[in-house]
């Protein structure tokens, strides 16, 4: 996204700007804005045609002065200002001054002309502004030729689209309405109550008054809209009136949305059920967005998704149905926590993000059980693990030291390691004394706002914990790092305990202190005479134990029963050797858990290559595929970065054929009737492992067969993309673009600016990052700075290609020289992303200097880009130094 604070004197920046009246000494806000001036209500008026390249607005704002003033401080970014009017309590209206004080920061500051009393003042501001580029505020888009304006507020956008307190503790209620053209419909937060003809061919809609919300959950669009029929969400125990709902999408597009209409009144019945208290809006509509930054935003009754989670058919891929319902779940579960109750500042964000990630994941398991959520959590959070091994991570309560730390806020820290903390804490304390502090916190807060105090001592209260409870789960939030849980079986007075060691979690080549503590919730499984027992403790000291009464004498240990807490555990040899005889006795979760145990020793220095080979093979014979799937990223890792010669690839690639193949196929490559989404989805991971990752002949001749068919040409000259399985489109134009050549990548190129289908454009997408000839990837590369990839697409041509030294450096030289098309095109939102975009999977010590050199004389071109880049950096080190350990003889041995 795209500002940093920076304090500025206000006395200079005076004398700069030539204002008309008096100023006072004060600085420029660092941060937050000063809580002497509050608003209590807006009215924002907008007049739109999304065919033009601006848009103008009237934003009055009702603020209450705590102290007299001559000024006042608020937020407005490339808004051009040509009237303000200040009125004050008696009512008396005269002419304000608006002065950008640090245009970078997007902060500005308001003259009075006089100094005014303490109490309320009404402050109206006449504005144009360009409709945003890069995804942000209010901005524009096109769908098959027709141009749409829409929002996108969250974190800092609101002060592109007007001047606002552009901060989520200012909660107020809105009064919305547009001006647009007649042949246009416009759709906001609230339900619509009037429309009235403006002339010349306008007309103003005026939507009803919000209930207090945040500026970063305003939401509104113009444009050509697709609007399904109103269904009704049936009331409940906790809302006495239906609930309309709506699907909306660019033109002709609504009739898709009836897969994800079916599907919502039973998530916003579970969410009601869970939190004791109704949908507390007046409307909920589903917005399928053309192009988007992010994934999806719960606005308050305007929630808006990436295209391809709501524009479903029975040919739509098996991962965009079960995307939909897992997004349509977070955002909906936001509207509880995030929207009905709103953090007070932005290091908080993860009580919205970590608990609508942990609530969808409690959706999801009593909706759709066969999604598996819980096995989603563990991924999840292992995920995060990746990231918060690295000295440069994030806290899950990350002090705010300016912009960048709010735009890098939204990663897997806040979400998947927030949300698997949560859980941790609810199974050490119980699920219906978790449920009932949160019914505590909501009703609490509701309309209002919070901080992490709050939420925790719900919690402790419900539970009946104290001091040491708050502690332990404070210690989570409020630093960084993975624990790392160390194990020793030992037999004291007859009995079998586990002694425990805590520290840090740092992997080989880390500069970290690994001395850090945590209060842990451990729990164990370990082996009994007729099964196995879970012992549980609170391990808050540098060292425990826990008794295992009952064990079997040898027994085996699981560290993490049920893969409830959020740590990493190790074993010395004989106990891995005898849990790794055992894997097939654990639950799916643990056995996920023990994956990446075995990732962590590896990582850790611990164990070889060929160790790990040996340790991950019985989970290849698991029923349940994101088991069987879980070595696959770890092997290629090995394949990529360890093996060095034919025959060690050869030997992993043994392996993965011998552990796969039969599996891909009894599947086959085409869907069969009935089939379920999880063979659907087995499929295309093994396709694209065994034919793009390990180049399988066999494989790839029957992905091949498919992606030439798809690039036949129909009677009207347009791609046959309907006869690849949807499944497998992206992986078999990959396997045909590699084999094709030119031919291929030029007939890619020239259907997707005539596909408006989204499912088919990410096939599309995925057949052209496959790409591998070095002139090819210059050609891809270069196309996705162009007009028909949208600015949400672009990524996913330029993340690929890195698996050796070589195509990274042709990434590394193209980005260089279209680094500022890229930041003109992304830099609003993508600062963090930039330094990963352009060296990320580096794996030498070259290749992080490098990344240092370019991007440290650049570090305020984007808010952001700091942290990316520290982590980035530590990632290329940390690679090249657990490449260095390898001995690759061990893969053969």
């Amino acid at each position: 996204m795209r500002r940093h604070l920076r304090p500025l004197l206000l006395t200079a920046l005076a004398a700069s700007c030539g204002m008309a009246f008096a100023a006072s000494a004060d600085q420029v806000p660092a941060g937050r804005l000063p809580a002497w001036a509050v608003p209590q209500s807006y009215r924002i008026a907008f007049k739109v045609d999304p065919a033009q390249t601006d848009f103008s607005g009237t934003t009055t704002i009702k603020v209450k002065l705590a102290q007299a003033s001559d000024h006042m401080w608020l937020d407005g970014a490339e808004l051009k200002v040509s009237k303000v009017t200040v009125t004050d309590a008696a009512g008396k209206a005269h002419d304000a001054k608006y002065v950008e004080a640090d245009p970078k920061a997007g902060v500005v500051r308001v003259d009075f002309g006089s100094t005014l009393p303490a109490g309320e003042i009404t402050l109206k501001f006449d504005y144009t502004a360009p409709l945003n580029a890069q995804l942000q505020g209010l901005y524009k888009v096109t769908a098959k030729g027709q141009p749409y304006a829409m929002t996108q507020m969250e974190p800092i956008s609101a002060r592109f689209a007007f001047p606002s307190f552009d901060e989520p503790g200012f909660k107020t209620p809105f009064d919305i309405s547009i001006t647009l053209p007649d042949s246009q419909v416009a759709v906001a937060n609230t339900q619509q109550v009037s429309e009235k003809p403006a002339g010349q061919g306008w007309k103003t809609v005026t939507f009803a008054q919000t209930l207090p919300l945040p500026t970063y959950l305003v939401a509104f669009g113009v444009g050509p809209w697709d609007i399904t029929p109103t269904a009704e969400i049936s009331p409940d125990a906790y809302r006495s009136k239906p609930l309309p709902l709506r699907g909306i999408a660019a033109a002709g597009e609504a009739h898709r949305m009836s897969h994800v209409i079916s599907e919502t009144p039973s998530i916003i019945h579970a969410l009601e059920n869970y939190y004791g208290f109704g949908y507390p809006w007046d409307k909920l509509d589903v917005l399928a967005a053309p192009d988007f930054s992010a994934g999806a935003m719960e606005n308050a009754g305007l929630v808006t998704f990436r295209d391809w989670l709501l524009l479903l058919d029975k040919d739509s891929p098996a991962r965009n149905v079960r995307g939909s319902f897992n997004v349509t779940a977070h955002e909906l579960a936001h509207q509880w926590t995030g929207d009905t109750v709103t953090l007070a500042w932005w290091n908080d964000i993860w009580l919205n993000e970590a608990f609508a990630t942990w609530m969808q994941e409690k959706v999801t398991e009593e909706v759709h059980p066969e999604y598996r959520a819980d096995l989603d959590r563990v991924r999840g959070a292992q995920g995060a693990m990746a990231n918060d091994s690295l000295v440069s991570a994030r806290s899950i309560r990350q002090p705010i030291t300016g912009n960048g730390d709010i735009m890098t806020a939204f990663d897997g820290i806040t979400y998947q390691k927030g949300a698997s903390v949560i859980g941790m804490f609810e199974n050490y304390v119980g699920d219906k004394t978790f449920q009932k502090g949160m019914h505590a916190y909501i009703e609490a807060h509701k309309f209002g706002n919070a901080d992490a105090d709050d939420l925790v001592n719900a919690i402790a209260t419900a539970a009946g914990k104290g001091d040491d409870f708050k502690h332990a789960f404070k210690s989570f939030l409020d630093q960084s790092g993975v624990p790392y849980v160390q194990t020793a079986l030992e037999q004291k007075n007859g009995q079998t305990v586990l002694t425990l060691k805590q520290s840090r979690y740092l992997p080989l080549g880390s500069r970290g202190d690994s001395q850090r503590i945590w209060g842990i919730p451990v729990c164990v499984r370990y082996g009994t005479a007729d099964g196995s027992k879970v012992a549980c403790e609170m391990l808050d000291k540098a060292t425990g134990s826990v008794a295992l009464p009952g064990a079997s004498n040898p027994t085996w240990v699981m560290p993490n029963a049920n893969a409830a807490g959020y740590y990493r555990f190790s074993l010395d040899k004989s106990e891995l050797d005898a849990l790794t005889k055992e894997v097939a006795k654990l639950s799916d979760t643990e056995q996920l858990a023990y994956a990446d145990a075995i990732n962590a020793s590896f990582e850790h220095g611990d164990l070889d290559a060929g160790q790990v080979l040996a340790a991950l093979k019985p989970l290849t014979e698991s029923k349940t595929s994101q088991v069987a799937t879980a070595p696959l990223g770890q092997l290629e890792w090995i394949y990529h970065h360890v093996a060095k010669t034919d025959a060690q690839r050869a030997r992993i690639a043994d392996w993965v054929k011998a552990a796969y193949l039969p599996r891909l196929e009894a599947l086959g490559y085409q869907r069969k009737a009935g089939e379920s989404d999880d063979d659907s989805l087995l499929r295309s991971t093994l396709a694209a492992a065994l034919g793009l990752d390990y180049k399988l002949p066999e494989v790839r001749a029957e992905l091949l067969k498919q992606g030439e068919a798809a690039l036949q040409k129909n009677t009207d000259g347009r791609l046959n993309l309907a006869a690849a399985n949807p499944d497998l489109l992206g992986d078999a134009l990959g396997v045909a673009v590699q084999t094709q050549g030119k031919s291929a990548v030029d007939a890619l190129i020239a259907e997707l600016p005539q596909t408006s289908d989204p499912a088919s454009r990410n096939g599309m997408l995925g057949g052209l990052a496959s790409v591998e000839d070095p002139a090819l990837a210059e050609q891809v590369r270069d196309f996705a700075l162009s007009k028909p990839v949208k600015v949400g697409e672009m990524a996913s041509l330029l993340r690929s290609g890195r698996d050796t030294q070589a195509q990274r450096d042709a990434m590394w030289s193209w980005f260089n020289g279209h680094y500022s098309q890229i930041l003109a095109r992304t830099g609003s939102f993508a600062g963090g992303f930039l330094p990963m975009l352009a060296g990320g999977g580096g794996c030498s010590t070259g290749e992080a200097q490098r990344l240092q050199a370019f991007f440290q004389p650049r570090i305020n071109d984007a808010a952001g880009i700091a942290r990316g880049l520290a982590q980035t950096t530590e990632s290329i080190e940390l690679c090249a130094a657990l490449t260095a350990k390898q001995d690759p003889a061990s893969i053969t041995h």
